[in-house]
């Protein structure tokens, strides 16, 4: 079985560097045109130029914060008029700021939230009215979000993530049942231990802090994963093309870990 999403119009965010970066160049090799959005414009560019191309693929980009609802709402005006609707939207957004919960200033928490749940929201709530459309024609639509496996285990010294992570969570379920009925299905991706910049600085905060080697932190990460690696950017992006296409087309409201096993809990 072949995996193609031709004639499909992905936005897929956070997509400069990492796993979204990664997402957007599996989409576009099956076939999606895709619209990268990040704040680094140069970066985006770079990206885009590197994505496949084949007949009928147009790629984009929009470089906006997220965290800035009015500029946020401008761009995806714009986007949704020049290009047409979306039928795949992929939110994704880096973590907030290690630390422990009960030190967090509240401004950490807001500021969290702004970034991830309400710019997913706004991002949903633009989209949506093509997807509504558009979907039964199209084959069904699709929104994925990017959180992590705290929603599951909270991660220590992750306070603030682990806290918006999991009102995205509950927030994509109570979505997936609302928007069912429109053939739109939402579900979550969980990535793991992800061979990524951001991996790498949460590594080397802890060992700042710690006191230890960056290489003990690591090596103690790594002692956690059964199949004794971390997991490629790519690897993730492949679990969001599934979702993405019709092969996937009948799961909805799921939070699907791509972890290499390290979840304790079933």
């Amino acid at each position: 079985m072949e995996i193609r999403l031709d004639g499909k119009h992905a936005l897929v965010c956070g997509a400069s560097r990492g796993i979204g970066q990664a997402i957007a160049e599996v989409l576009a090799e099956a076939g999606a045109s895709v619209t990268l959005l990040a704040r680094d414009a140069a970066r985006l560019a770079a990206v885009r130029s590197g994505l496949a191309a084949g007949a009928g693929q147009r790629h984009h980009t929009i470089a906006v914060d997220v965290s800035d609802a009015a500029a946020l709402d401008a761009a995806l005006t714009q986007m949704l008029e020049t290009q047409g609707p979306v039928d795949v939207l992929v939110n994704n957004s880096g973590g907030p700021a290690a630390g422990p919960a009960h030190l967090a200033e509240p401004e950490a928490f807001e500021a969290a939230f702004r970034q991830h749940l309400l710019a997913n929201h706004r991002l949903v709530q633009a989209v949506l009215p093509g997807m509504r459309r558009n979907s039964q024609e199209r084959g069904g639509s699709r929104i994925i979000n990017i959180i992590s496996t705290s929603v599951y285990e909270p991660i220590p010294g992750l306070g603030v993530s682990n806290t918006i992570r999991g009102a995205v969570a509950s927030w994509a379920k109570t979505l997936s049942k609302e928007l069912g009925p429109d053939g739109i299905t939402v579900n979550n991706v969980l990535p793991g231990f992800t061979d990524t910049d951001r991996l790498e600085q949460l590594f080397r905060g802890k060992a700042e802090r710690s006191g230890v080697s960056f290489e003990a932190v690591r090596d103690a990460a790594l002692a956690q994963v059964p199949l004794g690696r971390f997991a490629e950017a790519r690897e993730t992006a492949m679990a969001v093309c599934f979702l993405a296409s019709d092969a996937g087309g009948y799961i909805s409201g799921v939070s699907l870990a791509v972890d290499g096993g390290r979840l304790a809990s079933i």
